[in-house]
């Protein structure tokens, strides 16, 4: 009996273990409610984006200098994800004084992210996704109608698409915390676009993240 409890547990191991490396966390999918995030545990992937003033942008070696806070944004054109900016601008000193860098990554252009940047004054760093491979390599990309690319195109927003694919594509808003090993250590990521981590529960987090190192 206990030989095969020993069993059906390895054949239970193998069988999560087959599911996890058959994830493809970089399909783009039809709901957001579907898309598969980067776990904590789990590495940054080693991807080249561009700086707000069009220079690329080693995301791995930016990580690896310090603690670093990611925001993924669908755009300076969203009320709710400049909401989250502007207040997550509250905290930029806190975290800084932990010895933490803070990042938002968007599907914006480099001109787009400038714009938002000089409109909200933030002081801390946008980085371009343009060519969506941080939103497809955390696995936070999803399709949206082109009756909702309407909408955005008609408050002044623009999208971005893949090559190859006729739909546009928009991250889930997320929050990642990384230590210098490009580890996740926090994540928070909700396909309700409107349902935003508070500053005051990222900090929290942003302190225990330097507590259990």
């Amino acid at each position: 009996m206990k030989r095969l409890l020993q069993l059906t547990a390895l054949t239970l191991m193998a069988l999560l273990s087959f599911s996890a490396l058959a994830l493809d966390r970089t399909k783009v999918v039809d709901d957001p409610n579907d898309v598969s995030p980067l776990m904590i545990g789990q590495d940054a992937p080693d991807i080249i984006l561009f700086s707000s003033d069009g220079k690329p942008f080693n995301l791995r070696e930016k990580i690896a200098q310090k603690p670093t806070v990611l925001l993924f944004y669908r755009g300076g054109w969203c009320p709710f994800c400049n909401a989250q900016l502007s207040q997550i601008q509250q905290i930029e000193d806190d975290l800084s004084n932990l010895g933490y860098q803070l990042l938002a990554i968007s599907p914006d252009t480099p001109s787009a992210l400038q714009k938002t940047s000089k409109d909200k004054e933030l002081s801390y760093e946008l980085i371009s996704d343009y060519q969506l491979k941080a939103t497809t390599q955390f696995g936070l990309a999803f399709h949206i109608s082109e009756d909702y690319n309407s909408k955005v195109k008609s408050i002044g927003g623009k999208t971005a698409r893949l090559a190859g694919d006729d739909k546009s594509t928009l991250p889930v808003p997320a929050v990642y915390i990384f230590d210098t090993d490009g580890m996740i250590q926090f994540q928070y990521a909700n396909p309700n676009y409107k349902v935003r981590i508070k500053p005051e529960l990222l900090l929290t987090a942003a302190k225990l993240a330097l507590d259990d190192k």
